[in-house]
C-alpha cells in the first residue's frame, strides 16, 4: 500500500469516526479535516466527483462549525429554569442520564439539593444545577451535569456568570464539588478560583 492510499483510508476513517462523536463540535471538526483530507487525496487519483462530494461536505461542516461558535456565548440561545427539587420532569431527566451522571458524579442523591436549575437550549434540555445552602451567603454545587453533546459549550456559565439565579437567593458565591477539582481549566474558564481547598466563584452583585 502506498503512501496516498493510506491517507485516502485515514481520510475515510476519519470521517467514519467522526459520525461516532455524541459531541456536536467534535463532530463538525473531524468530519471537517477528515473531508479536507480526501479532497486533497481524490484530487492527486483524479477521481473529481468525490472532490467535489467532499469539497462541499467541507464547506457544510465550516458554515455549521461557524455557527456553533457563533453562539457558544451567546444568551439568547441558553435559558436558564429554576424548577422545584421535587419537579417532575428534573426527575425524569436525572433518571434519563443517571448512568452518565453517576460515572462522573458518584454517589450522588437528589434529597440534600434544594436548589435545582435546567439550562435550555431551545427546547431541549442540555444540562442540570443543582445546589444547597452551604451557610454564609454560598451556594455548594452537588451536580453541574451536561449532556454529552453539548460538553464543548459550557452551558453551566448561563447558571453562574450570566444570569441572577444565585443572587437572587441571597448567595453571592457558590462552591464547586469537591469531585469537579478534576475539571478546574472548565471551572477557571468561568471564573472560579481557589479559597484553601475550595474551589469557589464570586458572584456578580
Amino acid at each position: 500500500m502506498d503512501v496516498w492510499s493510506i491517507i485516502g483510508w485515514g481520510g475515510s476513517a476519519l470521517v467514519v469516526w467522526s459520525l461516532l462523536q455524541t459531541r456536536i463540535l467534535r463532530l463538525r471538526a473531524l468530519n471537517l479535516i477528515g473531508c479536507v483530507i480526501l479532497v486533497g487525496f481524490n484530487a492527486v487519483v483524479g477521481v473529481w466527483p468525490m472532490v467535489g462530494m467532499n469539497a462541499v461536505l467541507a464547506v457544510i461542516n465550516v458554515v455549521h462549525l461557524w455557527r456553533l461558535l457563533r453562539h457558544r456565548h451567546d444568551d439568547a440561545e441558553y435559558q436558564v429554569l429554576p424548577v422545584n427539587s421535587a419537579d417532575a420532569y428534573l426527575g425524569y431527566v436525572l433518571q434519563r442520564h443517571q448512568k452518565d451522571i453517576t460515572r462522573f458524579n458518584p454517589g450522588f442523591t437528589l434529597a440534600a439539593s434544594p436548589y435545582a436549575f435546567l439550562v435550555q437550549h431551545g427546547d431541549r434540555t442540555v444540562g442540570v444545577v443543582l445546589a444547597h445552602d452551604a451557610g454564609t451567603g454560598r451556594a455548594q454545587i452537588d451536580l453541574d451535569y451536561v449532556v454529552p453533546k453539548y460538553r464543548d459549550f459550557t452551558p453551566g456559565e448561563f447558571v453562574y456568570r450570566r444570569s441572577d439565579v444565585f443572587t437572587d437567593q441571597g448567595f453571592h458565591q457558590v462552591i464547586a464539588p469537591p469531585r469537579m477539582r478534576d475539571s478546574t481549566p472548565y471551572l477557571k474558564n468561568l471564573g472560579f478560583h481557589r479559597e484553601g481547598e475550595d474551589l469557589v466563584l464570586n458572584l456578580p452583585q
